[in-house]
């Protein structure tokens, strides 16, 4: 798999948090905010999956009119 650049602009504050959760897990900002994106983008998928899966099974509420 191939690799882009993505550039962010935050403040000094938000860096220095980003910072030190990254160094307590031992990894660099990059890495820890990467890893953040992929698990949300996960837990998103999954939640996803669960509600259609309880949709399709009458389990859940009825679908909402677009």
């Amino acid at each position: 798999m191939g690799s882009s650049v993505l550039s962010l602009r935050m403040d000094g504050e938000l860096l220095e948090r980003l910072r030190q959760h990254a160094a307590k897990r031992g990894m660099s900002v990059q890495d820890y905010v990467v890893r953040t994106l992929i698990r949300e983008d996960f837990d998103e998928r999954l939640s996803s999956s669960v509600d259609e899966t309880e949709r399709l099974r009458g389990w859940g509420p009825a679908p909402r009119p677009s």
